[in-house]
């Protein structure tokens, strides 16, 4: 488990990002590379490779995690509910088309279309 990769450093303030969120366990930030016109990356402070290597004793943070995205998703410019709202996409593995070995969701909203990378309504 590499606790020096580019999302741990960039928890770290290591590598400059533009921070949208920040508590104890968290952090949340634009992609540098948007598919969207909202596009923001939420991460766990802590390592974890990705969803594959969550288990039960992950539960508490992993809800809270969830639990925080709609709240970060409306305040940094997705649209709101009825008619807006926001996608919240996590790559598994490399089929999955997991990029970085370090959880992390995909917090996607505002008017449509959005990029093809973005995929296409599930």
């Amino acid at each position: 488990m590499s606790h020096d990769c580019l999302f741990c450093k960039i928890a770290r303030h290591e590598i400059p990002a533009r921070i949208v969120h920040e508590d104890d366990e968290f952090l949340a930030f634009h992609d540098i590379n948007p598919a969207a016109p909202v596009h923001l990356l939420l991460i766990p402070k802590h390592h974890v490779a990705s969803l594959a290597e969550i288990g039960p004793a992950e539960g508490d943070w992993l809800a809270r995690m969830l639990r925080l995205a709609p709240e970060i998703a409306f305040g940094n410019g997705c649209n709101p509910l009825p008619a807006g709202g926001f996608r919240l996409v996590a790559n598994t593995g490399a089929e999955g088309g997991q990029e970085i070995d370090h959880l992390h969701f995909h917090i996607l909203g505002g008017e449509r279309p959005w990029s093809n990378r973005a995929a296409p309504a599930a």
